[in-house]
Order: C-alpha cells, then structure tokens, then sequence
C-alpha cells in the first residue's frame, strides 16, 4: 500500500533522513522504533506533505504522492496523528471531530462514522461537548486518534501515541490501536516504547542516525540480542 524509495530528507545543511527504503503493506500494522533523533518523526512528517523530500519517493497504491500538499495526501487516505496529540484545546470534542472530517463532503457518513467513533472511545461520547482541554493526557490522545479516523484513512501515521501515559493507559491505547487495524486501518506507528509497538507489530523497521540498520518480523525484533540491548533494556 505504502512504498517509501531512497527517501533523504535535509534541514538546511543536516541529512536527517539518509536514503531509507520501506513498506507497509495492505492491512498491517508496521512499526518504525528508534532513539530520540533518529529521524523517525521526520519521515513521519514527510510522508503525510509537511515536509519536503530532498531526494525519493512516497506512493500510495502505487500513485506518486510526494510532490502533493498535505490536504491532497489526506484526501487520498494518508491520515498522521501527530506526536503530542495537537487536539484544539478550546474547541468541543464534537467540533474536533467534526475538523478531523474537514476534507470530506458525504455529510451522512460523517455521521455515521462519527457515532463508530463514539463507540470506540465512549468517554468522548460521554464528554462531546466539553472543551478538549479538559481532557486528561490519555483521553486527548483518544481524542487525536479518533479525529484521525474522522479522515477515513486507508493508513495511520501514529507518532508517539503512548508518550506521557501512565502504563496502565498505555496498554489500553495500543488495545485501541489492534482494534482500529482490525476494523481496516493499515497502520504505520512509530514509538519509543518499543517492546509495546513490537508486540503488535506484523513488520518492523529501526531506524539509526536516519538509516534503517534492521528489519524483520514484530516477534524477530523482540527476540533480536541488538534491539533488546539497545530498545528492550536487556
């Protein structure tokens, strides 16, 4: 579904992204683990338009997409959940939600997926018309990933979803996000947890200093002595 080629991504004169090759296909659920500055958020980035490529290529279902402005990516189905949630802190629930649908015109469908929405997380429901800065850490982040599917993605851009939860809320937001993948989202998740993201993981890639130095199987990475040394604390 998702190929990424040569991909090299420059700011000003730093190569923060050198030349990296992946895909996630139809369906899974794909991970992206790494240190801080390895370049994971900037690939992120560049595949949903905000940032520009230097060199490569992004397509999904094989149309070129890397030249589109981020609006266009979206209409196709390329839909990030940025880290630190960006929810609109002074706008409701409801009219997060109903932004996250801003490039969409099916106005019944809206709807429809609005209350599939509410049926996943049913403390928005509960809440819609409270100011989403009244939400706690991990209700905003509920709040962020269900105004993502208010896009209806064919793919998830998930960064850093599990940043700054409690562990019990931790585990429930990576519940969420199998069950999302189950209802049909394909998902891309880069995470610093990564004994959690490889645990859900079909595939997974680590990225170092903005190069991908390793690949495998979810299970194979959790098993591999370098990541465990390097990721897993062992």
């Amino acid at each position: 579904m998702l190929r990424v080629e040569g991909l090299k991504v420059n700011y000003g004169m730093i190569e923060a992204v050198k030349g990296i090759d992946f895909e996630v296909h139809d369906g899974e659920i794909v991970a992206l683990i790494g240190a801080n500055g390895a370049g994971k958020t900037t690939t992120m980035h560049t595949i949903s338009g905000l940032l520009k490529a230097s060199v490569g290529s992004i397509s999904l279902d094989g149309k070129e997409v890397s030249k589109l402005p981020a609006h266009k990516i979206v209409e196709l189905g390329i839909v990030q959940c940025p880290e630190g949630r960006r929810i609109f802190a002074q706008q409701t629930i409801e009219e997060n939600l109903s932004l996250g649908a801003y490039v969409r015109k099916d106005r019944k469908e809206i709807e429809a997926d609005m209350e599939k929405v509410f049926e996943l997380f049913p403390i928005l429901k509960e809440r819609r018309k409270q100011p989403a800065g009244t939400l706690s850490g991990g209700e905003q982040q509920m709040l962020a990933m269900a105004r993502a599917l208010m896009a209806k993605p064919k793919i998830m851009l998930l960064d850093e979803p599990s940043m700054g939860l409690s562990p019990l809320l931790v585990k429930e937001i990576f519940y969420i996000i199998k069950d999302i993948n189950r209802q049909g989202v394909t998902v891309l998740l880069v995470e610093q947890n990564a004994k959690m993201a490889l645990g859900i993981a079909n595939r997974a890639y680590v990225l170092e200093s903005g190069k991908i130095s390793l690949s495998g199987t979810g299970e194979e990475l959790l098993n591999s002595d370098s990541v465990k040394k390097a990721y897993l604390g062992g």
